[in-house]
């Protein structure tokens, strides 16, 4: 039997304040990801006839938070962290707010709003869900749903690092991941296939800052949808995630 997961309540755009986020809220409220294919293939190793198949994709699945606010002149920023260097994974990557899904996670928004909480002391009450975008793959294969956020309020945000998995918080403006300003990429293979893997340079007041890999094509995503409109770079090889999406037959939408 397939599973049916009931959608999000819709959110209380007068709560956000600011026209501007108003306008995004409304904009997304009813955004859908696009359904790559209707069937999952075995190497994907989802079996819904062992055990009811939300538990088993909650076993595979993990969650990011793309935390906008507007800055000083009415810009859409994320909020980005750089990951401890005493991490066993990705250390000192710069990554978005998130992490694997637990036990007691109502869905991937909780898990991503959990996570922002433990990583960088972001109060959910301050955050409003509007959106969630298609699943992405790491390249071990783990699906990573990144949860749309808006903070209309961020100067009551106070960030209190857990400094044990992160080194450092900043923002950039979203619509970077659109330009060729600042953005390159290297050609790489995996099984045989090759493809780009995108990267972003931003420096600041806290210093030079590597945007790149799964974080940095989940931003090119969000920008495009946001913005509604495509990249204004281009490469001659797709990125991991269209390689993974023509590979492998899955649904990449979020229920």
């Amino acid at each position: 039997m397939a599973c049916i997961v009931p959608p999000p309540p819709l959110c209380q755009t007068e709560d956000l304040g600011s026209e501007n986020l108003q306008k995004l809220a409304k904009q997304l409220q009813f955004y859908k990801p696009p359904k790559a294919a209707d069937k999952v293939e075995e190497n994907v190793e989802l079996d819904i006839n062992e055990e009811p198949c939300y538990v088993k994709m909650r076993e595979r699945r993990a969650a990011v938070l793309i935390c906008l606010f507007e800055g000083p002149e009415g810009e859409l920023r994320v909020i980005l962290t750089r990951r401890s260097m005493n991490l066993a994974s990705h250390p000192g990557d710069v990554a978005l707010p998130g992490g694997k899904m637990e036990e007691g996670d109502e869905d991937e928004s909780a898990t991503a709003l959990r996570e922002a909480m433990e990583e960088i002391g972001l109060d959910s009450s301050l955050v409003q869900v509007v959106a969630k975008l298609e699943i992405f793959l790491s390249q071990h294969l783990l699906t990573v749903v990144p949860v749309i956020g808006l903070v209309s309020r961020i100067e009551d945000f106070k960030p209190l690092l857990n400094t044990d998995e992160v080194e450092a918080i900043f923002d950039v403006p979203l619509d970077m991941f659109l330009k060729k300003e600042n953005h390159r990429y290297e050609e790489r293979e995996w099984s045989g296939w090759k493809y780009v893997v995108h990267h972003f340079d931003f420096e600041s007041e806290q210093g030079e800052f590597l945007i790149w890999g799964l974080t940095a094509s989940i931003l090119i995503r969000a920008a495009s949808v946001i913005y509604q409109q495509s990249p204004f770079f281009q490469a001659h090889l797709p990125d991991f995630q269209t390689l993974q999406k023509a590979l492998h037959t899955v649904d990449y939408s979020v229920a």
